[in-house]
């Protein structure tokens, strides 16, 4: 007779790494077929398992500190919502629990009611891609699970929701912060919508939101699926924003498929890096601060590159995107200090640097094209330096 032992056979700590004797287990050890995929406990996602982007808030291609008067991207992947609410500082801070780099951190301005229409809301949307294992809008809609660290100088019971592209779908659920400006570890479980629709191609497939001070047209009853419009707050939530100067702050956002949450999953910066490339891009260094393009450069050279010109005037000038991006991007060139004028390269004509004259680029998912002139003064087959820099832009 064969005894099955199981693991509510055993006392906690009965069996340890350091009571196994070495080769006491082995491949030719084990019986065939003694353990079967079907054995595996099905919540248990190795890799790839994260559906956030940048959820370490290591990548700040933008830049770190950004002031909020209007909706804006931030640290990368993430948005801040804002609408009637007084102006939220957002910045990238080394202030983070143990394991972490880095923190997103949101400090309000005056504080003041957020009204009837007035929101503040942090967000990142996934793809609709990166969700379709999830099967939300059928009957075999999967259940998710959010995780994270949060620390804030409010305590009491916040909102975090999850909604579909049109707004029309929502879950509002609850966190509580006990002690204030101190890190905790939150984990979330909600059940996958079976009705709805959930976008599944390179659009919006959901967002995921942090009510920071939502009016009353936002909120929504906590801890089921609600049909409605515009939906991400929880009622009667702590509202960040009606309180002067009050912080928020969030690193390590985990979401992923099943009911347990487990540990972040640390991507390397280089991967973490080109997942978001794939919505925004720029071709200048990030450090110093000022080749950051946010508004035109006027106090950096700027980078530089080679402009082969087969005429007199100009020639057509490719860029290859790092990687393939969601869908073809909106570009924006800045200018440099050689030739400060907005929105066109800097030109070096053998005596000065002036400013060239750049038609609307050609763009594709792969690539950027650039028609690059200058009226006159050049000489066929020459190469001649450029002066500043573009971003790419396809987010969600």
């Amino acid at each position: 007779m064969t005894t099955k032992l199981r693991a509510a056979s055993f006392q906690d700590n009965a069996v340890t790494t350091a009571k196994i004797a070495a080769d006491a287990v082995t491949n030719a050890k084990i019986a065939d077929d003694a353990v079967q995929t079907e054995n595996v406990a099905s919540t248990v996602n190795l890799g790839r398992r994260n559906l956030i982007i940048n959820g370490a808030m290591q990548v700040a291609q933008r830049g770190t500190s950004f002031t909020s008067t209007a909706d804006l991207y931030t640290l990368d992947r993430f948005a801040i919502g804002h609408g009637t609410v007084n102006a939220m500082t957002v910045t990238q801070e080394t202030d983070a629990p143990s394991g972490f780099q880095y923190s997103l951190k949101v400090l309000t301005g005056t504080g003041a009611s957020s009204g009837a229409a007035g929101y503040g809301v942090l967000r990142q949307a996934i793809e609709g891609t990166n969700m379709y294992h999830l099967k939300f809008g059928t009957s075999d809609a999967e259940s998710v699970t959010l995780s994270f660290y949060v620390k804030s100088s409010l305590t009491g019971t916040f909102a975090v929701s999850i909604r579909n592209q049109a707004g029309n779908r929502a879950f509002a659920a609850t966190y509580t912060i006990s002690s204030a400006n101190t890190w905790e570890y939150k984990t979330i479980t909600i059940a996958g919508d079976t009705s709805g629709t959930w976008t599944a191609d390179t659009g919006i497939g959901l967002h995921v939101q942090f009510d920071l001070g939502a009016g009353s047209n936002y909120d929504i009853a906590t801890g089921a699926w609600t049909s409605g419009s515009n939906m991400f707050g929880g009622e009667s939530t702590v509202k960040l924003t009606e309180t002067t100067n009050a912080t928020w702050f969030l690193t390590g956002l985990q979401v992923e498929l099943g009911s347990v949450a487990t540990p972040f999953e640390h991507r390397s910066f280089g991967e973490e890096l080109a997942l978001c490339q794939r919505y925004y891009y720029k071709s200048m260094d990030g450090n110093p601060a000022d080749n950051i393009p946010n508004t035109d450069n006027t106090s950096s050279n700027g980078t530089f590159g080679i402009a082969m010109y087969s005429a007199t005037s100009g020639r057509t000038q490719y860029f290859q995107h790092p990687v393939q991006m969601r869908a073809d991007p909106s570009v924006t060139v800045y200018s440099s200090q050689r030739a400060n004028t907005s929105g066109k390269f800097g030109l070096f004509n053998q005596s000065s640097w002036v400013a060239t004259a750049t038609s609307n680029p050609t763009v594709d998912i792969n690539r950027i094209t650039f028609s690059i002139t200058h009226g006159s003064s050049l000489t066929a087959g020459y190469a001649y330096l450029l002066a500043g820099g573009f971003d790419a832009n396809a987010e969600l």
